[in-house]
């Protein structure tokens, strides 16, 4: 007979928020950004997006991000965008995590896309203190 077990449950979407903060705070991520997206998005809860000053910061950030969630013996679902690092996406569930170069973000402009019709956040403040 084989055993089996069920997958671990994600943690709670404000554990995991304030995973992915402690893990973009720790390698000096630049303007953190939390939009709360649920009500926009049927893919997350909230989006975390930030910057890096270089490829090789963009990776190091969405690695730590990565081991972070792990210590929390939570897999992360996905991670795209790794070989150019130029914009590393991390699916957690609830959570997804936008890691871009400057010159990137600004381009896609994700924080517009996600608050139309909202007050676009500044960076610095967050929507998703309020719900925590």
């Amino acid at each position: 007979m084989i055993k089996t077990s069920a997958p671990t449950p994600p943690p709670p979407v404000d554990v995991l928020l304030k995973t992915v903060i402690d893990a973009v705070e720790n390698l000096k991520a630049q303007d953190v950004v939390e939009l709360d997206v649920r009500g926009k998005s049927s893919v997350c809860d909230y989006m975390v997006v930030v910057s890096g000053t270089s490829t090789r910061h963009v990776k190091s950030i969405a690695d730590e991000v990565v081991k972070f969630a792990k210590q929390l013996d939570y897999q992360p679902l996905g991670v795209e965008g790794e070989q150019e690092a130029e914009w590393v996406l991390v699916d957690l569930g609830d959570v997804v995590v936008h890691v871009m170069l400057p010159r990137v973000r600004e381009f896609y402009a994700l924080e517009r896309l996600w608050t139309v019709g909202d007050e676009p956040p500044r960076y610095g403040e967050t929507d998703a203190e309020d719900a925590l």
